[in-house]
């Protein structure tokens, strides 16, 4: 991913309850600050993934950013998943992904990167902002659903 936008935050849980969480797409109009909707389009059929999302169709609405978008995922087991932008609206790129790490406590340093693009024009001061708002609200939103459900 060019120019991204990194942050991180501890949660109280096992690697493979957040990702639990994190596949659970029909849960996130109810946690995920500004997805309205969030549809299972296809899953994987065999191998690692197998059940899991391979794309999604949400729709986002956080000012400035309104959209409906597809996303095509890559899933690591309980280590991780990626996603890249297959289409939408006002967004141009949307690539992303949560990264785990089980640390000694029990608990999980979650990451949390991403690079976006929209088709406003927008300073890349303001966009970066924009990117860190959006991590921070998921990786919170995130690390509160994972512990209210342990």
């Amino acid at each position: 991913m060019a120019e991204q936008t990194t942050s991180s935050i501890v949660v109280d849980a096992a690697p493979a309850d957040i990702m639990a969480v994190i596949a659970g797409f029909d849960e996130y109009p109810h946690w995920a600050k500004g997805v309205t909707r969030a549809d299972v389009v296809s899953t994987f059929d065999s191998g690692p993934a197998k059940g899991r999302a391979e794309q999604v169709y949400f729709e986002l609405d956080v000012s400035p950013i309104r959209d409906e978008y597809t996303l095509e995922y890559v899933w690591d087991g309980d280590r991780g998943v990626t996603w890249t932008l297959l289409e939408g609206k006002m967004l141009k790129a949307l690539d992303g992904a949560y990264l785990l790490r089980e640390l000694p406590s029990g608990s999980t340093e979650v990451t949390y990167r991403l690079a976006l693009d929209v088709s406003i024009p927008l300073i890349g001061m303001l966009k970066r902002k924009g990117e860190k708002i959006l991590i921070d609200t998921a990786l919170r939103g995130l690390k509160k659903r994972v512990e209210s459900l342990g």
